[in-house]
């Protein structure tokens, strides 16, 4: 049992999803959130409701009051790299160019530990100030990405899920695997240093297709058959030059997907970024299989990849959310990525465009990412049982915000203002584990 000397209450208007499979958001305008720090040192959400009804149930609690704000579940990013903070506004023609041109040169860097620590530090400095609390993220080809960035994880308390970039091919020399087993021990030296210490997890990550042989990609299915709960993450269906590329070195293969599947590195937990040029069979295969395809608006429309087809994944029941891909990625916020995805919904690929609700904006990037990372039930929402990462808004945030907020009659303008109107302006706080974070706002 939970000692009550632990309970802490934080006291404002809430928002959340009681039903985390469903987008449909509750919204509470005094309401109370109860947490406390349970026998396994994580801090939880134990009680959320109405501060009238809740209240008397817990004499004595210590409130936080934030009397005009709003808390709100922390957000879930699904794809980002952290080696690219500064490449992020990189002007280029393409996907292609623009690895070859600024991402591969930049990331170089990072077998320096000390250059490591000062971008992770910055990074993780601007997921919480735009209220991002989860994120998956890609490191380098160098092991000492990944150590810099969990040790800063942990001492942060942070969930983050990170991995090695495996890439043996196609890659410039101070990238590429020059090893290939070398490449597949170092990453499951790094799995078992990492993978479920606090709240750390790991990803086994190949770049992409192209920059990894028959055999590294091989070798990280078999790496994922032996660790059935570390997460699987890569890129496909981005880009159509891309798609040629694969066509062109894995010509045995039904698609680029197939790729991935026939090595063994398709399954529950493994995230997909873009998916764009998807068929449907690849997309009931990823529905089969519980794998997720991590939506990335700003980085499609900056790089001109294309529009993921919200109406063909939700026919095939294909599990997604949002992702901010930065650096292809032009922004860090949450409310620019949910209104890029608004926009590439109305474009649809050729259909009829679609409208996005604004909560299924809101949940894709919150309880939905949560799920779609199989993470459902501990971030991503104010639940009893959720870990206690939230953000708190405020809908006043701008002059403009203030203005259109205050005019608003439904729970859906209200959201919606935000998305098109917010930056992270609108994180008035975020709060890791029950702690609000200092990060110099």
């Amino acid at each position: 049992m939970t000692s009550p000397s632990f309970f802490q209450g934080w006291r404002a208007g809430l928002l959340w999803f009681p039903d985390p499979q469903m987008p449909q958001a509750q919204h509470e305008q005094d309401g109370l959130l109860v947490t406390a720090r349970e026998a396994d040192g994580i801090v939880r959400i134990q009680a959320i409701g109405p501060y009238r009804d809740l209240a008397p149930q817990f004499p004595d609690l210590p409130v936080t009051h934030w009397p005009g704000l709003c808390i709100a579940p922390g957000f879930v990013d699904l794809h980002i790299h952290y080696p690219q903070t500064d490449v992020i506004g990189s002007p280029a023609e393409g996907l292609l160019p623009w690895l070859e041109h600024y991402t591969f040169p930049h990331e170089k860097q990072f077998s320096e530990p000390a250059y490591a620590h000062e971008v992770t530090a910055f990074f993780m400095d601007e997921l919480m100030r735009h209220g991002v609390t989860t994120a998956l993220c890609f490191a380098t080809a160098h092991p000492e990405s990944v150590d810099v960035f969990m040790a800063e994880a942990q001492k942060r308390q942070l969930r983050m899920v990170t991995g090695k970039v495996l890439q043996d091919r196609h890659s410039p020399d101070g990238l590429r695997d020059t090893d290939t087993a070398l490449s597949l021990r170092q990453t499951e030296d790094l799995i078992r240093r990492w993978h479920g210490v606090d709240r750390l997890g790991y990803a086994i990550t190949p770049r992409f297709a192209p920059t990894s042989s028959p055999e590294q990609l091989h070798g990280a299915g078999e790496i994922a058959h032996q660790f059935p709960d570390v997460w699987i993450q890569s890129h496909v269906a981005e880009n159509l030059d891309e798609i040629r590329w694969v066509s062109e070195l894995f010509p045995e293969a039904r698609s680029y997907l197939d790729v991935y599947d026939r090595a063994g590195l398709l399954r529950q937990r493994s995230v997909y970024a873009h998916c764009i040029y998807l068929d449907d069979t690849d997309r009931r295969r990823m529905a089969e299989v519980g794998a997720t395809a991590a939506v990335s608006p700003t980085s499609n429309l900056f790089l001109g990849s294309g529009f993921f087809d919200y109406t063909a994944s939700d026919a095939a029941g294909l599990r997604y959310g949002l992702a901010s891909d930065v650096g292809g990625g032009t922004s860090f916020s949450p409310f620019h990525t949910m209104h890029a995805a608004y926009t590439v919904a109305r474009q649809n690929v050729g259909r009829p465009g679609i409208s996005l609700a604004p909560e299924h904006l809101w949940w894709q990037h919150t309880a939905g990412a949560a799920a779609a990372l199989d993470l459902g039930g501990k971030v991503g929402n104010l639940l009893p049982g959720c870990e206690a990462d939230f953000v708190v808004l405020n809908p006043r945030a701008t002059p403009l915000l203030a203005r259109r907020t205050t005019q608003t009659e439904t729970l859906a303008e209200w959201l919606f203002a935000m998305i098109v109107l917010g930056d992270e302006r609108l994180i008035a706080h975020t709060v890791v584990q029950g702690q609000r974070v200092n990060i110099g706002r």
